[in-house]
């Protein structure tokens, strides 16, 4: 054991984690069930070494803290935890581990799985495994002290309003891992992905979130490792406080936390939000054979959810071998910290919380009965942030779309299912697409939510890309080493005719056609529209609808071979939505006429131009449908408070293989229509000038038309 040469004086509980001054550091770390903490410093040519082991005498609130002058910032640390080795009571501590820091602003490194990070043998004695006493400093990434010191300028979040938001989900290195005009050394990395390239793309298309994919620090897994695998996406974490270090652009100890501040900061200036991907769920040590680098060894039995039993196994309500336990009060403290942590100090906007029913999970299980809603509520700072919920997890009713509190917002997993529905032809999907294309009442209006709450899309990192949706019939995952068994066995995908590529003509008209429908359905829907990175331009993924573990072009958008015709016409889209508040309304469709107004806001039509009745939407192999959007009926007002209004548009959908003739509806709702979008013909996406005078509008098979009321 090294000698410390540094002095070690009481310190303070709080904050927690490693607080840098100007004379040294204050750390301090909680474990109710530890009877000794010690603090490990290393140095060192490359940082590894063992230079110092302190006892942290002071322990208050169940918190151990120590003060130690001298420190400075980017000295590496790490923790080993003393107290009970009792696996049916949860109890799993292990010297001889060294353990990061929940706190830790930074990794000097990407942790690897190495054999002595287990804290157990294999070999039993009696219920409890034997301990492992391999010291495990060697093999372990080690905490870095952050200075948190940074010249934001004058950085102002852009606060943009729901109604206005068009999120991009976007994975840092997959952004730029093969942009040509980033520079080399920084593809892959925040400063690639805050380049002026990627900025200038995302802001001509009209996006103004960018959602990425999660960047707390990950942990990979033995399993994928040994299939020369990793875990790609990163909903793995290991620390919720830290940047990962795998998409920093240099070495230096803590530098991913600048190098992200300055991303965030170049987003900013362009206008664009920044929403984190968070998983707060699960960790990367996984069930209770994995190995103990963080939480298990500082206090298992109240970091993790233990299932009732007395076996001291974990709860799993993630289908990933653990559960944080959000009932216990100083695990969700951690979490709120972590929150705002990344809203003050890292300046983001938002959050998308993975599989956030688990979150709201009380003890038994039960949904809604966790302190996390409330805490998330009074918080002044959190309450007000941009919050996106993935509202399902694996547990028994874990499907909670439609349930989450009022200010939430929420990925619509519906809205996906009814759109590809219904452009693929399912019968019985024209009632559920009207419904999911006008901002889900069922879902949100009866729990006083606004149709901005739902999160509309049709494609996610998890599934298909748009290419591959109209591309394939049936995941490919081979590639992932699972036989083809994970992933979306219904992925509600149509392949046009012909499995994977093809030069056929046809197929490749057809498949052109739908994307622009999803794309075309997406942006004009009520809600919030989310695009995937990469589908504006063709990102394929060969089939792969679940590539979390590859880390290379399948997975990477490929810029070389991107589709401008489709960029050009995901632009045009994004700028009608932006021009008409009809597509962007804070309030629901009434479907009665205002006072004002001797027509309805909202109208459907059949082709034959009558207004539908309530037999026709349980025509179950119905698939063309007509709706009015009247310009003149919204109730809302701006900012000024001068009520809103806009042109009126019809909106005609055929997901028919045959052309349709829409009879136009009766001269009341409008005698003179310009047609502003085809799906069939791209090129008609603008504001036109030519007037329609006919009754009918021919409208391709697999193609939807816009016409915009000019008298």
């Amino acid at each position: 054991m090294p000698k410390s040469k540094f002095l070690a004086l009481p310190g303070i509980q709080y904050p927690l984690g490693a607080t840098y001054g100007r004379a040294g550091v204050n750390f301090s770390i909680f474990s109710e069930h530890a009877t000794g903490a010690t603090l490990c410093l290393f140095g060192g040519a490359d940082g590894n070494e063992e230079v110092a082991r302190i006892r942290m005498s002071e322990r208050t609130e169940h918190i151990w803290h120590t003060y130690v002058p001298g420190v400075r910032a980017g000295q590496r640390y790490g923790y080993r935890m003393s107290g009970p080795y009792d696996p049916p009571a949860g109890h799993r501590f292990n010297s001889a581990k060294l353990l990061i820091d929940p706190y830790a602003r930074a990794l000097d490194r990407m942790p690897r799985w190495h054999e002595t990070m287990m804290g157990y043998r294999s070999i039993t004695t009696g219920t409890a495994p034997l301990l492992d006493m391999r010291d495990s400093a060697p093999a372990m990434p080690k905490c870095v002290v952050v200075d948190s010191a940074y010249d934001w300028e004058d950085d102002r979040k852009p606060a943009i309003a729901s109604q206005d938001l068009v999120i991009y989900e976007a994975h840092v290195k997959g952004m730029t891992a093969t942009h040509p005009e980033v520079l080399r050394r920084t593809r892959g990395k925040y400063a690639g992905l805050a380049s002026p390239a990627v900025i200038k793309h995302l802001s001509s298309l009209g996006v103004n979130a960018i959602e990425l994919m999660p960047v707390h620090q990950t942990a990979p897994e033995h399993r994928l490792e040994k299939l020369g695998l990793t875990n790609y996406w990163g909903y793995n974490s290991i620390g919720y406080f830290a940047a990962d270090v795998r998409f920093a652009t240099g070495n230096a100890p803590g530098g991913c936390v600048t190098e992200f501040k300055s991303m965030v900061k170049a987003f900013h200036q362009a206008g664009i939000e920044v929403i984190l991907d968070v998983v707060y769920n699960h960790t990367g040590e996984g069930d209770e054979t994995g190995p103990t680098m963080c939480f298990r060894g500082i206090d298992n039995a109240c970091y993790y959810r233990l299932r009732p039993d007395g076996s001291g196994r974990c709860e799993d309500f993630t289908g990933t071998g653990n559960t944080l336990n959000m009932s216990h009060s100083r695990v969700l403290q951690m979490v709120m910290d972590s929150l705002r942590y990344w809203l003050v100090e890292m300046h983001v906007d938002g959050f998308r919380f993975d599989l956030a029913t688990t979150l709201a999970r009380g003890p038994r299980g039960e949904f809604g009965a966790s302190p996390f809603f409330a805490a998330i509520t009074q918080d002044p700072m959190l309450s007000t942030a941009k919050l996106i919920a993935e509202p399902w997890d694996v547990g028994e009713g874990g499907y909670r779309v439609g349930n989450f509190p009022v200010n939430w917002k929420e990925w619509n997993g519906k809205y996906r299912d009814g759109v590809r529905d219904f452009w693929r032809g399912a019968d019985d999907s024209m009632g559920e697409f009207a419904s999911r294309v006008t901002g889900s009442s069922d879902l949100y209006r009866a729990g006083g939510r606004p149709p901005l709450a739902s999160i509309n899309f049709v494609t996610a990192h998890d599934g298909f890309t748009l290419t591959d949706l109209v591309s394939y019939n049936q995941k490919h995952n081979e590639a992932n080493g699972e036989d083809n068994r994970d992933g979306d066995d219904n992925g509600r995908s149509w392949n046009c005719g012909v499995e994977g590529p093809t030069d056929d003509p046809a197929i490749r008209t057809i498949r052109g056609q739908q994307k622009r429908n999803f794309l075309a359905t997406l942006i004009l829907s009520q809600g919030v529209p989310m695009i995937l990175h990469g589908d504006e331009l063709g990102r394929t993924q060969r089939g792969n609808n679940n590539a979390y573990c590859q880390d290379n072009p399948i997975s990477w958008i490929d810029w070389q071979n991107a589709d401008q015709a489709l960029i050009d016409f995901t632009r045009r889209l994004i700028e009608l939505r932006r021009k008409h508040p009809i597509f962007r309304r804070r309030g629901w469709f009434t479907g009665v006429p205002l006072k004002r107004n001797r027509l309805k806001d909202l109208e459907w039509f059949r082709p034959d131009g009558a207004e539908m009745s309530a037999g026709d939407w349980n025509v179950g192999y119905a698939k063309t449908l007509g709706s009015f959007l009247n310009g003149n009926a919204i109730t809302e007002h701006d900012s000024t408070g001068a009520r809103i209004t806009d042109d009126s548009f019809f909106l005609m959908f055929n997901s028919y293989r045959e052309p349709m003739e829409f009879k136009l509806p009766p001269k009341k709702w409008g005698r003179k229509w310009t047609i502003v979008l085809d799906t069939a013909d791209p090129a008609t996406l603008s504001d036109s000038r030519s007037h329609l005078f006919e009754e009918r509008v021919h409208v391709a098979g697999h193609a939807m038309v816009v016409l915009r009321r000019v008298a």
